[in-house]
């Protein structure tokens, strides 16, 4: 058994444990059995409410992980940089003050948010691009400008939490990254948005591996640089946004998985994507549980959890980015 088969089966494992502690421990507890009999009868109050309040936030933790993870690795190979990641590029603030602007204009337009997530989360990465680009994409300038983008709409979005309106109140999630009282109906969002641009995501790998490469070589070996460039930012904006519209901002993901990811599997993106999809979900979800029990009842988001981590991570990569991409 080679080490990317080691690999995956440890994760999918560890992912079906994940699932069952949290599922099972929080203020109602129960058995594995016990959940498992009750889901099949029906007919058991206590896991009615499990499956009610604690599956929808298990299911949303997992995809906005994947989603997170993989946005990740599409604006890495774009980019050619392992610092490029959706939360500290600005990608992630931009989706959520767009959220957060058009629906303080317009309460009605709510339902709509992951599209005005999408075009905040577009701009954002437009904006990043087009300020990084000086003859090519240095790893520095892009983070640099990120931080810079990602500071800029940070600060508009909290702006509009001071002004107290109802619409303020109810999209605040966004901003909040908390993954309490979700319900079915996110789950239907996350789910149907996040399957479409994980898809689209395993579609482009071939693109994803020849962008990794200099512009010069990709043509050479036939790609049109531009184009492809172009489509897999859309799709890395569409995971990037849609996980934000539902599960808030959280940063680092995409920088932590793709890069523990290419350690343990390679960077093949044909493996890596699906890979990196199934350790952001195990992520975000341990991240989840762990803040929910830790301190329990007061619960820890899980965005803080991971700031903790990835602060640090990030002043690795920092220092080792020269080494990973030859930048």
């Amino acid at each position: 058994m080679n080490k990317t088969l080691i690999s995956i089966v440890s994760v999918v494992l560890l992912l079906i444990v994940v699932i069952i502690v949290s599922a099972t421990t929080g203020s109602i507890k129960v058995g594995s059995w016990e959940l498992i009999e009750g889901l099949i009868s029906g007919t058991n109050k206590k896991v009615q409410v499990i499956k009610d309040l604690r599956m929808p936030r298990i299911i949303i933790a997992m995809f906005v992980g994947a989603a997170l993870a993989v946005s990740g690795v599409l604006l890495q190979a774009v980019m050619r940089s392992s610092l490029a990641d959706s939360g500290v590029i600005g990608i992630a603030s931009g989706a959520g003050f767009i959220s957060i602007l058009i629906v303080t204009l317009f309460p009605a337009l709510f339902y709509w948010m992951p599209l005005f997530a999408f075009l905040g989360g577009a701009l954002a990465c437009f904006l990043v691009y087009s300020f990084s680009w000086k003859g090519g994409l240095s790893p520095m300038r892009i983070i640099v400008v990120g931080i810079a983008i990602n500071a800029t709409f940070s600060g508009l979005g909290q702006s509009f939490n001071y002004r107290g309106s109802y619409a303020v109140t109810t999209v605040n999630p966004v901003t909040t990254s908390v993954f309490t009282m979700k319900t079915w109906n996110d789950v239907q969002v996350m789910v149907i948005y996040g399957t479409i641009g994980l898809l689209l995501a395993f579609l482009l790998y071939s693109w994803c591996n020849l962008l990794s490469l200099q512009d010069k070589s990709a043509k050479n070996l036939g790609l049109h640089v531009n184009r492809a460039r172009l489509l897999v930012s859309i799709v890395a904006v569409l995971l990037a946004a849609v996980a934000t519209a539902i599960g808030g901002l959280i940063a680092f993901v995409g920088l932590l998985i793709p890069h523990i990811a290419r350690l343990l599997v390679g960077s093949d993106h044909k493996v890596l994507i699906p890979f990196s999809a199934l350790a952001g979900a195990l992520l975000i979800l341990s991240a989840d549980t762990l803040g929910r029990t830790l301190l329990a009842p007061t619960e820890i988001p899980a965005s803080i959890i991971l700031a903790v981590i990835g602060g640090p991570f990030l002043i690795f990569l920092l220092r080792k980015s020269d080494r990973i991409y030859g930048n």
